[in-house]
């Protein structure tokens, strides 16, 4: 079985490793070129570059795949499937068209829910019990290819986006060994999505990552989770942006106005909601370090009965 791979992101090396594992051919790894990073804005190449060079796999970086080039390139390969796993960029028809069996993508959603580029963060945010990993027949639209297999998995009340990153991550690496093996054996077929049950996962932005406390505990406590590690969930505390990390339900209720803070120490920054009580306990200043609440509050306390976000 010879693949041609396209990832560029931490998501998609669990992916690429167990392709090498499971004993594929991988004649070539596509990625996006090196980029600037940090402060020092140095070029930082792109993590499935790095996994693919230490695997001995020869890499391609491209800043478009739609040249009759690469192309080309890519059709002397004479590939079985091509892999795509977050890869960033839209294949054209005529690139889709080149491997002998298909295009298989990896998605970290139950498609058709959540089509698109954060389907992670916004099911935690939208506060869902279940979600899971898909692959998918690609196509020329968004994420809208047949359905090939499916894995569910739990979001648990201590998920962040960070964990089921990781989780869906591994699950889908296995998941798409699976499926590219049931192909080439003929066993397996696209299924069509339901276009009732599509919802889109658009873009984040850092300014989404702002704080309305007129919601309920419940739904800020899935917020915050589902915004860590980007862009953050913030909210203002004297003036200066603070950015809560994790956060939870406190077991008790207030007539506080939201946003009011009820408490703070060791158990947490508790502040009051719409409904009901939301314990924070990971707290960073903007230009400072994550740290747990209680320690937070040690070095710059917040005055209960004082507001946030205002």
């Amino acid at each position: 079985m010879r693949v041609v791979f396209f990832g560029t992101p931490e998501f998609a090396v669990p992916s690429l490793q167990a392709l090498v594992e499971a004993g594929v051919d991988v004649a070539a790894v596509v990625t996006a070129p090196d980029r600037p990073k940090g402060r020092g804005r140095k070029l930082a190449a792109p993590p499935v570059k790095e996994a693919a060079l230490s695997l001995s796999l020869p890499v391609w970086q491209q800043a478009s795949v739609r040249s009759g080039e690469f192309i080309g390139r890519v059709a002397e390969l004479a590939p079985d499937f091509l892999a795509v796993v977050a890869y960033g960029l839209i294949l054209s028809p005529e690139l889709l068209a080149v491997p002998r069996h298909m295009c298989v993508n990896v998605h970290p959603s139950l498609l058709p829910r959540y089509r698109g580029p954060a389907p992670i963060p916004w099911a935690l945010i939208n506060g869902d019990s279940v979600t899971g990993v898909t692959t998918m027949a690609m196509d020329q639209g968004m994420d809208s290819g047949g359905i090939l297999l499916q894995e569910r998995d739990s979001i648990l009340d201590t998920d962040t986006a960070e964990s089921m990153h990781d989780r869906l991550a591994g699950m889908g690496a296995r998941l798409l060994v699976r499926t590219l093996d049931e192909i080439a054996n003929g066993c397996l077929q696209a299924v069509p999505q339901d276009p009732a049950g599509v919802t889109i996962a658009s873009r984040l932005s850092k300014e989404d990552g702002r704080i309305e406390w007129n919601r309920s505990a419940r739904d800020l406590s899935c917020f915050v989770r589902g915004m860590f590690p980007w862009p953050g969930a913030f909210t203002t505390a004297d003036g200066q942006r603070l950015k809560l990390l994790f956060a939870s339900v406190w077991p008790e209720n207030t007539s506080a106005e939201p946003g009011t803070v009820l408490a703070g120490g060791d158990r947490g920054l508790l502040v009051a909601t719409r409904e009901g009580v939301l314990a924070v306990t990971r707290l960073q200043a903007e230009g400072g370090k994550p740290m747990p609440a209680g320690e937070y509050l040690r070095g710059k306390p917040i005055a209960v009965g004082s507001r946030l976000g205002m």
